[in-house]
């Protein structure tokens, strides 16, 4: 089953286009470039790209940006931070950090969409300090440790 809320989002350029589903069950939402011109990235650059918009997630969710599959296998182009975090206290504009991992130069025009946006809910810890943690098998080993 799926869960809707509803996320105020505010247009910052009149030719933003608000964040769509491909389908009934998509978990992520298409974001689009909002560009006055085609964007160039060469190969190896990173370009901050805008998508004109702004928005206001419920408190407890946190939108999570990700490459769209297509766009990262076939062009190479995918977010420099790999998953891109919204707060939701943040209201300024939402941008793409894309970077270029191919070998030639990538255009993004107005209007592409560039990365999805999936909303989900998160839980905050509260850190505290301990003298001891438990003891389990696997222990300090980590970096591929349990891998064979």
């Amino acid at each position: 089953m799926v869960t809707h809320i509803p996320v105020q989002v505010k247009k910052l350029n009149e030719h933003a286009i608000l964040p769509t589903y491909g389908s009934a069950n998509a978990a992520g939402a298409d974001l689009y470039a909002c560009a006055d011109s085609e964007i160039t990235i060469e190969p190896g650059d990173t370009y901050l790209v805008k998508t004109g918009l702004a928005m206001e997630l419920p408190e407890g969710y946190a939108g999570l940006i990700y490459a769209r599959s297509g766009l990262a296998t076939k062009r190479g182009l995918a977010p420099a931070n790999k998953v891109g975090v919204i707060d939701s206290d943040y209201r300024g504009e939402i941008m793409v950090a894309l970077h270029n991992h191919g070998k030639e130069a990538q255009t993004i025009a107005h209007g592409e969409r560039i990365a999805q946006l999936v909303v989900t809910p998160y839980i905050a810890a509260d850190f505290e300090v301990a003298d001891e943690l438990s003891d389990t098998v696997r222990g300090e080993g980590g970096f591929g440790s349990t891998g064979k």
